[in-house]
């Protein structure tokens, strides 16, 4: 049963990748997602996406999934099935941000992301 960090909590303030996870057990299966943003500042954006490699070497082009831009603090969830991906053993998190308006002119954030295995009629 996967259940790890993506990208552990950190601050960050340029993009940037987290740490391959290898799926065991869980290749093939559906994944809940969960991005937990605990700072950020106004005027800046945060897009956190989700990259699958067969070997752990060589990375898709294409994210499997992707969060919808993120601007503000909070808890979002999205679902990784990985059904139609049985190749991919492992995965990793990447982020890009966004900075506009006046101030500092370099976006920071806070966050993290974790991939949880659904199990039983959730998976369903």
């Amino acid at each position: 049963m996967l259940d790890a960090k993506l990208i552990p909590e950190q601050s960050v303030e340029a993009a940037g990748n987290g740490p391959e996870v290898e799926l065991g057990s869980a290749a093939g299966k559906k994944l809940l997602l969960t991005l937990r943003i605990t700072r950020q500042m106004e005027q800046e954006s945060l897009d956190v996406s989700v990259f699958g490699s067969e070997d752990g070497t060589t990375w898709g082009p294409k994210a499997l999934v992707a969060f919808p831009q993120k601007f503000y603090a909070g808890e979002f969830q999205i679902l990784l099935d990985l059904t139609e991906h049985a190749a991919v053993k492992h995965i990793r998190g990447a982020w890009t941000l966004g900075r506009w308006g006046r101030g500092r002119p370099t976006p920071r954030f806070t966050f993290s992301l974790a991939a949880r295995e659904l199990a039983g009629e959730a998976a369903a």
